[in-house]
């Protein structure tokens, strides 16, 4: 699916995903990463959803982010409690959802200025 034409600004924009990729900037990404308004980590969590570990987050945690939104690819899954220590423990806020809802609120947020980081799990 296609969100948006145009991207004027320098900021980071999801402009379409789909089966087993993501495209930002116009630019198509088919591993895990995490995306911030102003740069792209990749690669993420290279085990996928099975393979979360709590160092995927501790990765998260250092780019001290307001708010995670964790995209489990395409379908919603939750990680187990425990891997998400090191964002509770420093108070970092985070949603879990399927990836195209992970995509378009980055959008919105990202939008509002809001510093906000994706952590996409991409599988195919």
């Amino acid at each position: 699916m296609k969100l948006h034409l145009d991207n004027p600004s320098s900021r980071n924009l999801v402009t379409g995903y789909g089966a087993g990729h993501v495209v930002i900037n116009h630019r198509r990404y088919e591993t895990s990463l995490i995306l911030l308004p102003d740069r792209i980590v990749e690669p993420w969590a290279a085990g996928g959803f099975a393979g979360l570990a709590e160092s995927d987050f501790e990765a998260v945690r250092d780019l001290a982010p307001e708010v995670v939104l964790l995209g489990t690819g395409e379908r919603l899954r939750f990680p187990a409690p425990a891997l998400l220590r090191p964002l509770i423990d420093v108070r970092i806020g985070y949603e879990i959802m399927d990836l195209p809802a992970a995509c378009r609120t980055f959008n919105i947020l990202m939008a509002e200025g809001r510093r906000v980081a994706a952590a996409l799990l991409i599988e195919s």
